[in-house]
């Protein structure tokens, strides 16, 4: 039994050794037919992935072929063609490799030499337009080596035989690398049904690469592309802020050349050099001194004056103050021997760093300067004849002062002045390749054009008012209140107690109004004021103007005995005015107390 037994167990162990050593063995088997069957699939499988890529790359390769063909008609310069040559043969080598490639096989690129019958098929398809864009290339770049400054014209053909081309074969490049990838996809399908016993591992595999390097590249692809969107934004919204200042250049230009259209027209304005030779001279200036024909060369002085004496004093003056700058008053001779007497000012100023100008801007003063020589001929008479006619004399001198006010308002308003000139030619340096500078640039220019402004309005707010010739003496003075308050920031209020409306001679209301407004501006430059009364108040035959201040006043006395400077000379003028419309004036002042000027004015 025991021997039985023994026997059994052996046949039983001998039986499971062979069962295992079976099942190892058929496992070993299975295995190693399907290792077998596996690798030879592979090795079929190995050359399908760089296939494809090749096929995909072909595609790309094309379209950068065709852009840099393309870019050879905006590309006008010598050394960008040469590149531009040089990138087409290296990028026309590589796809010529690889289309060949891809048919016959190469092993540096591990493309096999059998491709199946639909892959064939679609070659064949796709070769004709492959050769028409590869000879268009091929000329294109022939002539650029035998001429690289080639007119593009003669290159526009073959251009154009690429370019039409090119939609044509990435559609067949397209179906070729799609081919390829269903051919892979069915020898991969086939090896799943091989190796279903490894789906396990495959699946987790490729669960691996799908979380270790699709996901991660997807999300670099996703940001890369966010990335390039925002660049393309903010591209964009350059190019349109450099349109838009593109724009706002050319309207200025036009409004710079309008006003210096009109500036030659009314102002007496010339630009010359340090050395006094001219450069330009405006219209009226030319008119004035009636030039026609000059050469540009010649000096200012010469064209000026045809007296000796009064060149050299001008060319003095010029060579004396062309860095600092001078105002005064000149004369000169003109061909026909008529004198004309010029208040001219000389500004320095640079147009470029490297180069500097001399700005002449003159009105004429022949009238009111022979007025004023008139007044010192008759000083020299005996006093009694000074006294008779000293009305006389007042009422010329201030005839001319209003005439030469309007004109000197009619000219800044119709041409604003050697400002403009400096702000057309900081208008003119702008550079629009740097958008950064521009904009510093135009805000700088927008600020001075601010200052000019208000300092035209406060020019021209100091001439003859029109509401004084159109309305009379108190709209005038409400509206001489109500801008030098604006204009100065201080509290200028009018109070008319007895509501006076009448109109009176103009040349009262004139000298009515030029002593109100000396009165305020003396509260204003020199009382440190911060309020301004200006009462009117009338009766039967007198009417009456009252300026108070709260300034911190002076001694009357003090000023009596200025002979020079704008206090004494404006109480001189205010004295002056007065007197010739038969009025009086009172002035009362305290060290802080204020000041008050009165004026008493027969009706």
């Amino acid at each position: 039994m025991t021997k039985n037994g023994n026997s059994l167990d052996q046949r039983t162990f001998s039986k499971l050794s062979r069962l295992y050593i079976f099942a190892l063995s058929t496992i070993a088997v299975s295995v190693i037919i399907s290792q077998v069957l596996v690798r030879n699939h592979l090795e079929n499988q190995e050359s399908d992935s760089t296939v494809i890529n090749v096929a995909g790359r072909q595609r790309m390769l094309s379209q950068k072929l065709t852009k840099e063909i393309v870019s050879l008609s905006v590309s006008p310069s010598l050394e960008n063609r040469i590149s531009l040559k040089n990138k087409i043969k290296e990028t026309l080598f590589l796809w010529e490799l690889s289309h060949i490639s891809l048919q016959k096989g190469n092993d540096s690129l591990r493309l096999p030499k059998q491709n199946s019958d639909e892959v064939k098929r679609k070659f064949t398809a796709i070769n004709p337009v492959f050769k028409t864009i590869k000879l268009a290339s091929n000329a294109i770049v022939n002539k650029l080596e035998k001429n690289p400054v080639i007119n593009i014209d003669d290159l526009a053909a073959n251009i154009k035989l690429v370019t039409n081309n090119e939609s044509s074969f990435l559609l067949k490049m397209d179906a070729i690398v799609n081919q390829y990838d269903l051919e892979a996809n069915e020898k991969v399908a086939w090896l799943r049904k091989l190796e279903f016993f490894l789906m396990a591992l495959t699946l987790i595999i490729l669960l691996g690469e799908f979380l270790f390097i699709f996901w991660p590249t997807a999300k670099s692809v996703k940001a890369t592309l966010s990335e390039l969107l925002l660049a393309e934004k903010r591209a964009k919204k350059m190019a349109f802020n450099a349109d838009l200042l593109s724009v706002a250049k050319e309207e200025s230009v036009k409004e710079l050349r309008a006003l210096s259209h009109a500036m030659d027209e009314t102002l007496l304005f010339a630009r010359i050099s340090p050395n006094g030779n001219l450069i330009h001279m405006g219209n009226k200036f030319s008119r004035l001194f009636r030039l026609s024909n000059f050469n540009k060369e010649i000096l200012f002085w010469d064209l000026l004056s045809i007296n000796e004496n009064e060149k050299i004093l001008i060319e003095n003056l010029i060579n004396k103050h062309k860095k600092t700058g001078w105002q005064g008053e000149v004369k000169a001779t003109a061909k026909n021997d008529v004198v004309i007497w010029l208040e001219m000012s000389i500004i320095p100023y640079r147009p470029t760093e490297n180069k500097s100008e001399l700005l002449i801007i003159a009105s004429e003063i022949t009238d009111r300067k022979e007025a004023q020589i008139e007044v010192e001929r008759l000083t020299e008479v005996s006093f009694e004849e000074k006294m008779s006619q000293q009305k006389i004399i007042s009422s010329k001198i201030i005839e001319n002062q209003e005439k030469e006010q309007n004109r000197i308002a009619k000219d800044v308003h119709d041409g604003i002045g050697q400002m403009l000139t400096g702000l057309k030619f900081n208008l003119e340096s702008i550079n629009l390749d740097d958008i950064e500078k521009a904009k510093i640039k135009v805000e700088h220019l927008k600020e001075l054009t601010a200052n000019i402004i208000k300092g035209v309005r406060t020019a021209t707010f100091n001439l003859t008012p029109p509401e004084l010739s159109d309305h009379g003496i108190v709209p005038a003075i409400s509206k001489l209140s109500k801008e030098l308050g604006k204009l100065t920031g201080k509290e200028i209020l009018l109070f008319n107690k007895t509501d006076f409306n009448q109109r009176l001679d103009s040349l009262t209301e004139i000298n009515i109004y030029r002593i109100t407004q000396e009165a305020i501006n003396n509260a204003i430059k020199y009382a440190d004021s911060s309020s301004i009364l200006v009462s009117l108040s009338h009766s039967k035959n007198m009417l009456s103007i009252v300026i108070d201040d709260d300034g911190k006043g002076f001694e009357p006395s003090k000023v009596k005995k200025v002979k020079k400077g704008d206090g004494g000379m404006g109480m001189t003028f205010m004295k002056e005015r007065i007197t010739y419309i038969n009025g009086r004036l009172f002035l009362n002042s305290e060290l802080g107390k204020g000041t008050r000027v009165t004026l008493n004015i027969p009706i």
